[in-house]
């Protein structure tokens, strides 16, 4: 019998490279995400040290100038951590749009790869079918060779 074969696996190969390539972006996404994420974490806990030491150097006394230049300090770092949270929901955004394309390439993977598994069923079951039916041939054929005497 001829060998398997499956009409749609240029499909399939195409869909699983691209499956491939969009885990890889959703990868390299997930990874500007946890670093988009370290940076707001340090900015804010940079903002937290200094609001500690402002404080701290408030009760030891401090003069008017660098009490300013505390608070403007502290207000540029906000506005900054207000910059990279934005940055990072955007990122998040990006994600998540990626995720939900590898989740849809995964499925049209997954009902190809089923269809082949189904296709490759029929094939090995004809292919049994076939060889028991060449079977039974030779059986009867020696069978009928016996009753004539040969």
């Amino acid at each position: 019998m001829k060998k398997f074969r499956f009409s749609l696996e240029t499909v399939l190969d195409y869909k699983q490279q691209a499956l491939d390539a969009l885990r890889a972006e959703h990868g390299a996404i997930l990874a500007q995400v946890r670093a988009q994420e370290d940076v707001v974490e340090g900015l804010e806990g940079e903002h937290g040290n200094v609001n500690e030491e402002f404080s701290r150097r408030k009760l030891e006394g401090i003069t008017i100038l660098d009490a300013m230049n505390y608070e403007q300090y502290l207000r540029a770092l906000e506005r900054e951590i207000q910059e990279e949270r934005r940055k990072l929901a955007i990122l998040r955004r990006r994600e998540e749009q990626k995720r939900t394309q590898v989740v849809e390439a995964r499925k049209e993977t997954a009902t190809l790869e089923k269809l082949r598994e189904h296709k490759l069923d029929d094939y090995r079951r004809a292919e049994q079918k076939a060889e028991e039916q060449l079977i039974e041939e030779f059986v009867s054929t020696t069978r009928a060779m016996a009753a004539m005497g040969m």
